[in-house]
């Protein structure tokens, strides 16, 4: 992807709150807290905020196998044990969970992006969650004296 974002780039997350803050016009701070106000107010930024936490949370993790892989290698002679390359296979699967989750943020800040302006834009859509209940969850008012349905069909039954 052409996107400003260089696939070397050692500050993927600073440079995707950038964006992050520019698209939204407020520092991420503030982004965090519009969204924890008001989390069905703008169901874009609510993702984006959930992303970028992840994201956040997926660089630190790859920073602290980083340091246990270089702590690893100053104690190694020559070869490499095998405990070594588990951290080595640590920092690979740390970078590609943040890898992944950096690109979830590129797709969800660019409006163009493929499978946001179709048919299954559309049902995803549709899939979001609602704002309140989507059918009546309480009893109707009744006036006093009327029966509820339920015991009228128990008379009726009992008719019988």
């Amino acid at each position: 992807m052409s996107d400003g974002i260089s696939e070397e780039s050692a500050d993927v997350v600073g440079v995707l709150t950038e964006r992050i803050e520019a698209r939204f016009d407020m520092g991420m701070d503030q982004l965090k807290a519009a969204v924890a106000a008001a989390p069905t107010a703008n169901p874009d930024a609510t993702d984006v905020v959930k992303w970028h936490g992840l994201l956040v949370e997926a660089q630190s993790v790859l920073e602290r196998a980083e340091d246990d892989l270089l702590a690893a290698l100053r104690t190694q002679p020559s070869e490499v044990d095998d405990p070594t390359m588990g951290l080595a296979h640590r920092v690979n699967a740390a970078v590609t969970a943040r890898d992944g989750r950096a690109m979830v943020v590129r797709w969800l800040l660019d409006p163009n992006a493929p499978g946001k302006k179709d048919l299954a834009a559309e049902r995803l859509a549709r899939l979001r969650p609602r704002t309140g209940p989507a059918v009546q969850t309480s009893a109707p008012n009744r006036p006093a004296g009327s029966t509820a349905p339920a015991t009228a069909w128990r008379s009726a039954r009992a008719a019988r």
